[in-house]
């Protein structure tokens, strides 16, 4: 830890003292202070410091100042937040943003889409999408933590994040382009991407922007125990199928990374009191494989190497996003009248190896080990929605305020797997020649649920300003979910087993949830608050053959809604010095829902069960000191299962016990940053920052099997930059990850997934979620 203290204050001496004694320092539009930055998290512009409760935002200048790479790297400046990062495979398939550790499912599960929803909610602009667009063109990102039910119309258990990006600007023509070459510890290439954003006028009330991205990466990740296909995408056997031969070759930078990102809005002020845009958002995602790494050994007796992957065959993925967005505010002058309405469409798939779990579970030898094992999984899903959300906020300067609204989503989901032993019908027809027909196609698993959702809401909040300085809020929220699921399930594989199965199961719910807050400002520019805030996931139908073959227990049909009340009490303030906010909060989260799988033919369910809190600190401090810009942010979180969580069956063993922690969030985390600009002689600006992250251990799982709630060692990461802007120009040189730390967020066991050479498995399935190695960056950009 010294060491790497004394490496990275080096490293900030080197970036910045090229320029300190050529000029005064001076604030870039990257290092405005936090007190002056305006958010809408309470449906009013307000600057950050009034928000009565515990928020934080990052400005859309500083995220591209930052040369700040994935919305994982963003997250982890945020105090409070925890991210297990994934890399772009599959990186919108399921959400890994935590907050205040509300989470129990395993940190690994991200390569199907699950029923329940996010225990972090996330909106673009005002639509609610979980999505990971490109970072383009952002005004900022707001992180608003606890439950937010009653001011936005998709409840949220554990917080929000908002994305909102730059809007059209009527009467100003100007853009932007740039290019970014990086090259990634591990890769054999150099990666480029590029981004460009033009705003062009129409009259003097009306504006189009668009915005563009491409990034073209090679891969990090070896595959390096490849089976060599046939024509047919068999295995290849030299010595005959029979024989257990194979061929074998390595996939260099399997992980390649491609990302299309567009966007174009139209806004118009039709009158001075209407203003309207319309946009659409699409993103196109082609990934290689994992940037997931295999330790230990392979089937051969090899020890893999830093950045290698035992997988035999390689796992590719696509999606892609489609958001169309109608956004109007009418300012009726006792309020403002707003609308959105907006429809997307979200769908992806990928092919996941899987010959590790079925080894380490004893299936391979229900398929008699047949040679050269390949079990591909191939995944699809698909969310599309319409929603409409309508708000009223007051615009009154009287003693109370209001903002009331009304939600409505029609959401359809779809998740499919088609599970194939590639190359095992071939074999069987040689191996038992007298009973070819009894398996005549390799697929041994199909599976294809499809949900529809209705979520209706009214929600609403009335403050009171019973002085200047003491108000207090009063929220609701009242909701009604309806729910249908159809489940298809069918083992194919052997002919006299196949009893496919169809079920349709529907269920429904409905709540009223409150919110209480009072905010006292005891000083100029100092405020403190308490807040009781109550949230909810909605709950739904898992569709279970009740009859037949693959006959379950009918209490694993539905699952119902968990609920989280939140407390918090906190201090925000300002000085002209520094911003400040701390924040101590206490969570009790009841009927937990668990995604998790049936105990007798793996239906993908959602069960609920037990309790569990989390309670904890949140601060940050922003300031300025001798010329230089700093932020520090600490976050304590202690989340624990607070009850035994049985199986909808019951039982004498539970699932997960009192006591386990719940994984995924770090007990303790740390960020800091620092950042100097000075101004040299010819009127150009240099700019150095570095910028830190450390959490320490967490745990892989909640759950009583050893084989996944594994601890996962704790780490740290920094980053650094340094930026020369003259005029429209800015060239920045970038090291993220200064130390190459593999910062390990999640992990598939060599229990869970590794190899079995005794049944002809050379490979492994094993591997562990590493953030990205080290990379250096160069990046040029020009404003107009």
């Amino acid at each position: 830890m010294q060491k790497r203290v004394l490496l990275t204050s080096a490293a900030l001496a080197l970036v910045l003292s090229g320029g300190q004694a050529y000029g005064q320092t001076r604030p870039t539009a990257a290092t405005a202070s936090v007190d002056e930055l305006v958010v809408t998290a309470t449906r009013r512009e307000e600057r950050l410091i009034d928000v009565p409760y515990n928020i934080s935002a990052v400005a859309g200048a500083q995220i591209e100042a930052n040369q700040v790479q994935n919305a994982a790297e963003l997250l982890r400046s945020v105090p409070g937040v925890a991210v297990v990062d994934r890399g772009p495979r599959n990186q919108g398939v399921a959400s890994s943003i935590q907050m205040r550790g509300l989470n129990v499912d395993s940190v690994i599960l991200g390569d199907y889409a699950v029923s329940a929803v996010a225990p972090v909610s996330t909106y673009v602009n005002e639509t609610p999408l979980f999505a990971n667009f490109a970072l383009v063109d952002l005004e900022r990102v707001e992180v608003l933590r606890g439950p937010q039910g009653t001011l936005y119309g998709s409840g949220s258990l554990g917080g929000t994040v908002r994305y909102i990006v730059n809007a059209p600007r009527p009467g100003e023509t100007g853009g932007r382009f740039g290019a970014t070459a990086r090259h990634t510890a591990g890769s054999e290439g150099v990666g480029f991407s590029g981004e460009a954003v033009l705003n062009v006028p129409v009259g003097d009330r009306a504006a189009f922007r668009f915005s563009a991205s491409l990034t073209d990466l090679p891969g990090i990740v070896d595959y390096v125990n490849v089976y060599r296909l046939d024509a047919q995408g068999m295995p290849v056997a030299p010595a005959g199928v029979l024989a257990p031969d194979a061929v074998y070759y390595a996939q260099e930078d399997a992980d390649t990374v491609e990302i299309w990102y567009a966007r174009a809005a139209f806004r118009a002020q039709l009158t001075d009191a209407i203003d309207v845009t319309l946009s659409y958002t699409q993103q196109s995602d082609e990934i290689g494989g994992r940037r997931q790494v295999t330790r230990g050994l392979s089937g051969f007796g090899r020890r893999y190497d830093d950045y290698e992957n035992g997988s035999i065959q390689l796992e590719p993925s696509s999606r892609d996003v489609r958001l169309a967005a109608l956004e109007a505010t009418v300012d009726l002058g006792f309020a403002t009248l707003t609308s959105s309405t907006s429809y997307y469409e979200h769908e992806g798939e990928s092919v996941s190896e899987n010959t590790g779990y079925y080894a380490q579970n004893g299936w391979l030898s229900f398929y008699y080990n047949y040679p050269r094992p390949m079990a591909s999984a191939v995944r699809s899903y698909a969310d599309k929605a319409l929603i409409q959300e309508i708000r009223l906020v007051s615009d009154s300067d009287g003693p109370m305020d209001y903002v009331v609204g009304a939600f409505y989503q029609r959401q359809r989901l779809r998740a499919t797997q088609e599970s194939y032993l590639r190359g095992f019908a071939r074999w069987w027809d040689l191996a038992f020649p007298t009973i070819p027909n009894e398996v005549n196609i390799d697929q041994d698993f199909a599976y294809d649920r499809r949900e529809e959702f209705v979520d209706k809401a009214v929600f609403g909040e009335l403050t009171w300003h019973f002085t200047e300085d003491f108000e207090a809020t009063v929220g609701g929220r009242w909701f009604a979910n309806e729910s249908d699921n159809r489940t298809f399930m069918d083992v194919p594989v052997y002919a006299s087993f196949s009893a496919p199965v169809n079920i349709r199961f529907a269920a429904e719910d409905s709540k009223a949830l409150f919110k209480l807050n009072a905010s006292w400002r005891f000083a100029e520019r100092q405020r403190a608050y308490a807040t009781v805030a109550q949230g909810y996931r909605r709950g739904g139908a898992n569709a279970v053959p009740l009859t037949g073959r693959y006959r379950e227990d009918a209490r694993w049909q539905t699952y119902g809604p968990d609920e989280a009340i939140n407390y918090e009490v906190g201090v925000k303030g300002s000085t002209p010095a520094f911003t400040y906010t701390a924040a101590l909060f206490y969570i009790d989260w009841k009927d937990i829902q668990l995604n998790t799988v049936t105990p007798n033919w793996g239906f993908f369910v959602v069960q609920n069960g037990g309790r569990a809190r989390s309670q904890g600190l949140e601060a940050q401090l922003d300031g300025r000191a001798a010329g230089f810009r700093y932020s520090l942010g600490y976050t304590l979180t202690d989340a624990k299962l607070t009850e035994d969580v049985f199986a909808p069956t019951g039982g004498a063993t539970p699932v997960a016990r009192e006591g386990a922690r719940l994984p995924g969030t770090p007990r303790h985390a740390i960020t800091v940053a620092l950042e100097k600009s000075v101004e040299l002689a010819n009127g150009s600006t240099l700019t150095g920052r570095i910028n830190g992250y450390y959490q320490s251990e967490t745990r892989n799982a909640v759950t009583t099997s050893t084989r996944l709630n594994v601890p996962l060692e704790g780490f740290q990461l920094w980053n650094a930059s340094g930026s020369w802007e003259n005029g429209p120009w800015r060239a920045s040189l970038f090291v993220k990850n200064i130390f190459n730390e593999e910062g390990v967020t999640g992990r598939f066991t060599e229990a869970y997934m590794g190899t079995l050479p005794s049944a002809g498995y050379f490979g492994s399935g094993a591997k562990d979620l590493i953030t990205l190695p080290r990379t250096v960056g160069l990046a040029l950009e020009r404003s107009f």
